[in-house]
């Protein structure tokens, strides 16, 4: 069975010291399942430009490993170089190559910024589908003055302002981390060493200045020679062909011609199907032409097959349920029911995100997958502890109690037994009406053909609390004091009032947003 893939392609402010270089590809090599594709170093630049791939989990590590490591080696007040730069490590990109969505990739971005600003202290900016303000979902705009610029601006105006970490920059700079489509770093050289004529060009073919729709470019001296420094942005739109006659035709404009051209990193391999196609005119040509697509074709059906037992195999919390064993039990079942409900929440959430219809509510949407994401993690800990608590208690009922120093013990212990096997399950009830909360705003504002599943979830956490509670009341009696367990049942009954409002609440939105007919 296929894994999830995502690619990862750091830029970093540092070229010239290999050893540098090398640290930072270790650090990248050091992370089990992480695969260093390739890495480009260009002395002008002053920068090299990182590939690997991985595992999301793997790939998001390796990331942080690496800017940490770079924080540490790269003085962004000692640097110099031809390519624009805000940090020692510049721009941190991930992009889904295999089972991984946009928003995974987006989710990944946020979480490693969080991790950066917080642990390393480095101000981070969001970009492209990561960014959190529309002002900075372009990477110039962000980076425009770069670290000179920042130094002066961060902290004094608020439009420069990190989206996380300290308003204030060391010599590490700060790093800007996003998540994109895949792109193609692809640079053209002139037969001249006229800069002028590179930055005429490069003004000419990108779309900031009126040229082609998907093309980011500089004009830089590298080598002694004149360079179109480029990024196409979506190669399907605006392919590699076009883009290089577009150069050659401005630049015969100036009498020069074009000397050669290179790729900075990896390049899907369909940007190069699609020039060999343009400039061979095959029309009537498809993918399905190519040894390899057919040879992988065959590869990934054997993977389905894979796919399909695995799919077979029952649930493990399910089996253990039906177990004739006391634990797991109804506590448990509870936790995993408002797990349950928290995953169809940020799963409603991710349905909404990147939709241009629902972008006026894409801030809170984020707020639900973020929340919902750590509620499910809770609840997912709650089905062992709950578990464990009844065990717990259950050794502590089978003590023994002969002599009264045994006595004593056994009722200390199956005391302290029985206030976890209260307190676990009004934990759960808790987050089931947090749970209710989050599944009613997901209901409110999410992708409307999505309704029914967070009104779904809205009930399955209605469950967990009917069934936490059950386990509430039935462990109150155990209780030696009864009085010691009226304020979990005064709990109780408050989170079933909030519930009851959150029901009619949901009623309401159903009734208002017209989609789920009463009965059938």
């Amino acid at each position: 069975m296929s894994s999830p893939l995502v690619e990862c392609i750091p830029n970093f402010s540092e070229a010239r010291r290999p050893e540098v270089v090398e640290a930072i590809l270790s650090a990248i090599r050091s992370v089990p399942g992480v695969r260093l594709l390739d890495h480009h170093s260009d002395l002008d630049h002053n920068r090299t430009v990182v590939t690997y791939l991985g595992a999301p989990a793997a790939v998001e590590e390796a990331a942080f490993r690496a800017i940490a490591l770079a924080a540490e080696r790269i003085n962004l007040d000692e640097h110099t170089g031809e390519h624009p730069r805000m940090g020692a490590t510049d721009v941190v990109p991930f992009v889904p190559i295999r089972d991984v969505s946009m928003t995974e990739c987006v989710e990944m971005a946020r979480r490693l910024g969080k991790r950066v600003g917080a642990e390393l202290q480095i101000p981070v900016y969001f970009y492209e589908e990561a960014a959190v303000r529309p002002e900075r979902k372009n990477l110039e705009d962000v980076r425009r003055g770069q670290y000179e610029a920042l130094k002066l601006e961060i902290g004094v105006k608020p439009e420069r302002d990190p989206d996380f970490g300290p308003r204030r920059l060391t010599p590490a700079g700060a790093t800007i981390i996003g998540a994109r489509q895949p792109l193609v770093a692809f640079n053209v050289y002139l037969t001249t060493d006229d800069v002028s004529i590179a930055q005429r060009i490069a003004k000419a073919v990108r779309n900031s200045s009126g040229g082609l729709r998907y093309v980011k470019a500089l004009g830089l001296l590298v080598e002694g020679r004149a360079q179109v420094s480029m990024n196409l942005t979506n190669f399907h739109q605006t392919p590699i062909a076009r883009v290089v006659e577009f150069v050659r035709r401005e630049a015969a404009r100036y009498g020069v011609g074009v000397r050669s051209s290179e790729l900075v990193g990896l390049v899907p391999q369909e940007a190069l199907v699609d020039a060999a196609v343009w400039y061979t005119q095959l029309d009537g040509f498809t993918s399905e032409q190519i040894l390899e697509h057919r040879l992988n074709a065959d590869a990934s059906q054997t993977d389905g097959q894979a796919a399909s037992e695995m799919d077979a195999q029952p649930d493990a919390f399910l089996s253990a349920l039906a177990g004739a064993t006391a634990a797991p039990g109804g506590g448990a079942a509870a936790a995993y029911a408002a797990g349950m409900s928290a995953a169809l929440a940020a799963m409603v959430a991710r349905l909404t995100v990147g939709k241009k219809k629902y972008a006026a509510v894409e801030a809170p949407m984020w707020q639900i997958i973020e929340q919902a994401d750590d509620l499910r993690k809770q609840c997912e800990s709650a089905v062992t502890t709950d578990a464990a608590a009844f065990e717990e208690y259950l050794r502590a009922v089978r003590l023994p109690k002969e002599t009264p120093e045994q006595q004593a013990i056994r009722a200390e212990k199956l005391h302290a037994a029985t206030l976890q096997t209260i307190a676990i399950p009004l934990y759960v009830a808790g987050m089931a009406v947090t749970c209710m909360r989050l599944g009613l705003q997901a209901a409110e504002l999410g992708n409307l053909n999505a309704l029914s599943d967070a009104a779904s979830g809205v009930a399955l956490a209605q469950a967990a609390l009917t069934a936490a509670g059950l386990n509430v009341r039935i462990n109150c009696p155990n209780l030696p004091d009864p009085a010691e367990a009226q304020p979990a049942l005064d709990e109780l009954r408050a989170l079933n009032a909030q519930a009851a409002q959150l029901q009619a609440a949901l009623a309401g939105v159903i009734t208002t947003r017209g989609v789920l007919a009463e009965g059938g």
